[in-house]
């Protein structure tokens, strides 16, 4: 009779399997401590029962038809004809596609109010989405919300009796899909370079047509396309441009005016399907007034875009925190859990710090999206929110990719296994989300201009000095080091906002600082509103150290414990 070989280690990678989560909002506590904190009496049992109910369905259904897809390498495809020869350019997803898009479009998050809760509860259910990574649904929501805002504040009545009840359809065998197609080859982020034209239709009042080429066009296959085109003899740059909604077919069929050049081959978001299109004569409404496209288009596509951004970058590091975790305290090594090596708790601590921090400064600018949104914002707020809209996407973008490389380095060889783990998906798609609505250099020269013009900084500091004076009794020396870095980079970042190239390399590490001690302000008051939890203030009290202590606070002593808080 042959002998049983007893395999310890893969009964461990069984039970670490079996361990992991079946409900991402369950496994987040921050996310309603944050809720809590920022909503007040409005973070109600049905929207605690609402964001519960999707935390399972992105765990159990959403993610498991992600992972089937990619498993399968089964990526968009394009079908420019059909079986007769007719143009129809369709785009072909694995069925596993189709299953994501119920369950994501079922939650309700396209049909969420453009109101202060209706903020919270769609960053609630976008943040949860994305521990999944962009799995094809993502960015379809994004481009589906900011067409939505678009047209629910600049559109005409005829444009939204047509249109917003698709849009915020939760069945997605009916909804209707939007996209925005502003890239262009020649200018890139150089949106003023753009050369795409339109001509006024000679026989549909108030309808263009628009010719051009979009580089790069994600989610092709929607319904719906929000362009920027400059219309016969606007003037050059962004202020020529105007914003229009284009459908993908007038007739039910054919396609209106445009062709699919190809699809991207990219290194993330595969299951999202990006192309290049060329336009012949597509037909199209504006959207607002013509001399107002590009503000309309940043306003309400590309700042949508940017927020949500963030909120799926926070999405990708808190799964990533949870896989590591939980392999952590199940994988052995030399007789222990390598959850014990300092090593690992260290790579563990700044996962579970970074998320936290990204979680904090995101919710931050929730708030200020929701007060925008229900009509009571200050002119301090608008102008605080124009500043961390930006910032915040950029730093927590950024983040996001190198949190992902330690949880794969948590993970081992094993953590490059494409079906061992979702941490290389994972990491693909957050490198993409760096790229998505502005590179960090075209964000952080937005933000230095926008300083420049409006004077934010001064918003800014002031608004970081309020929020760290309430929590200034509870966390007097950590409130102590925040206001140091503040002030130490207040000279500096005065300094770079001029015209010399010098001053705009300068001034992208002096904003990574300064949103640094923004996301520490944040953990401040978080940890004070909720004192009773000792897990909250080590948070806070090792971000700051991590980011704003001279030296660097690993050099301190006291850094194990602060990790060993957080981690408990």
């Amino acid at each position: 009779m042959a002998a049983t070989v007893t395999q310890p280690g893969r009964d461990d990678l069984a039970e670490w399997r079996a361990s992991k989560s079946t409900n991402f909002y369950d496994a987040t506590p921050q996310l309603a401590l944050s809720m809590e904190m920022w909503m007040g009496e409005r973070f109600t049992d049905r929207v605690r029962q609402r964001l519960a109910a999707f935390g399972r369905t992105v765990a159990t259904e959403i993610d498991a038809a992600v992972e089937v897809a990619e498993r399968n390498r089964e990526f968009p495809k394009l079908r420019p004809f059909n079986g007769i020869g007719q143009r129809v350019e369709q785009i072909e997803f694995h069925p596993s596609h189709d299953d994501a898009a119920r369950a994501t479009w079922a939650s309700g998050m396209l049909g969420t109010s453009l109101s202060f809760d209706g903020a919270f509860e769609l960053a609630g259910l976008f943040f949860l989405l994305s521990n999944v990574g962009e799995g094809g649904q993502a960015c379809p929501v994004v481009c589906t919300l900011g067409l939505r805002r678009a047209l629910e504040r600049r559109g005409s009545k005829e444009l939204k009796d047509r249109y917003l009840a698709g849009l915020s359809s939760p069945n997605s065998a009916t909804a209707l899909r939007g996209s925005q197609f502003l890239t262009e080859v020649q200018g890139g982020s150089d949106v003023g370079a753009n050369t795409t034209i339109a001509l006024e239709d000679s026989e549909i009042p108030g309808a263009w047509r628009i010719s051009g080429e979009k580089w790069f066009c994600s989610v092709v296959d929607a319904d719906l396309f929000a362009m920027t085109a400059r219309p016969d003899g606007a003037p050059p740059g962004t202020k020529g441009l105007a914003c229009f909604l284009v459908p993908r077919t007038i007739d039910g069929t054919s396609p209106n005016g445009f062709r699919v050049r190809r699809l991207k081959d990219k290194l993330g978001t595969r299951a999202l399907a990006s192309a290049e299109i060329d336009f012949e004569g597509a037909l199209g409404w504006p959207i607002g007034a013509l001399d107002e496209g590009f503000a309309i288009a940043v306003s309400e596509l590309l700042n949508t875009s940017r927020w949500l951004n963030a909120l799926g970058s926070t999405g990708i590091m808190n799964r990533t925190y949870l896989e590591a975790s939980s392999f952590a305290r199940h994988r052995r090594s030399f007789g222990v859990t390598i959850d014990t090596f300092d090593a690992v708790k260290e790579q563990l601590g700044v996962m579970r710090i970074e998320t936290a921090a990204a979680m904090a400064s995101t919710m931050a600018l929730t708030y200020l999206v929701g007060r925008i949104d229900e009509g009571s914002a200050s002119d301090e707020e608008i102008l605080l929110h124009r500043f961390l809209v930006n910032a915040n996407k950029y730093v927590t973008s950024i983040t996001a990719s190198d949190i992902v490389h330690r949880g794969i380095e948590v993970l081992g060889g094993n953590g490059t296994i494409e079906d061992f783990s979702p941490l290389p998906r994972l990491y693909r798609d957050a490198i993409v989300f760096e790229s998505w609505e502005g590179t960090h250099n075209v964000l952080c020269a937005q933000v230095r201009r926008d300083c420049a013009r409006l004077g934010l900084l001064g918003v800014v500091e002031t608004w970081i000095e309020h929020e760290l004076a309430l929590v200034a009794n509870s966390f007097a020396d950590d409130v102590e080091r925040a206001r140091s870095a503040l002030h130490l980079l207040g000279p500096a970042l005065n300094k770079t906002i001029d015209n010399s190239s010098e001053s705009a390399a300068l001034f992208r590490r002096q904003l990574t600082l300064l949103t640094r001690v923004i996301q520490a302000t944040c953990l401040l008051r978080s940890a004070s509103h909720h004192l009773s939890s000792g897990s909250d203030a080590a948070i806070a009290s090792a971000f700051v150290g991590l980011h704003l202590s001279t030296g660097g606070f690993a050099e301190e002593p006291s850094w194990f414990g602060f990790v060993d808080r957080v981690l408990s």
